[in-house]
């Protein structure tokens, strides 16, 4: 592949454009309520862009209250509404209800993952690729 600088060398700051969060799927989004039980059910403040399969971290900073589930990872296992999604996690016992607060730190659901592709299977004569569910994609304009 050529290059457009006529020697190799470091990329110039100017052509390495910083990574703007808006441009790639999924995002982290903010939290409005989380729902206790077998399963948890978390609300977000808007529409979701996960899928099921999903894999999620959530970030309860201590003044909302289920300060149990900061730092837990889930998988997405349903999509009751497109700003809600229900989680792989079992918050019935000895977690601590959800409450709402006017912190400047909200908060937060993420997307856990990276550009993962690759190879579902190695062995055969055909050799499938795929875009692993939790890989971030990028959707600038």
């Amino acid at each position: 592949m050529a290059t457009p600088y006529p020697f190799p060398g470091p990329v110039p700051p100017y052509t390495n454009l910083p990574i703007e969060s808006q441009y790639y799927n999924p995002s982290q989004f903010f939290i409005s309520n989380v729902t206790l039980g077998t399963t948890t059910t978390v609300t977000t403040t808007e529409n979701m862009n996960y899928v099921i399969g999903q894999l999620v971290r959530l970030i309860i900073p201590p003044m909302f209250g289920c300060r149990q589930l900061n730092e837990q990872l889930a998988y997405v296992i349903s999509i009751p509404s497109a700003n809600q999604v229900t989680l792989q996690l079992d918050s019935s016992r000895n977690v601590n209800q959800f409450t709402s607060s006017s912190n400047p730190t909200q908060p937060q659901i993420l997307a856990v993952g990276d550009i993962n592709q690759g190879i579902i299977n190695s062995t055969g004569r055909v050799m499938l690729s795929t875009t692993i569910p939790g890989s971030f994609i990028n959707v600038s304009p």
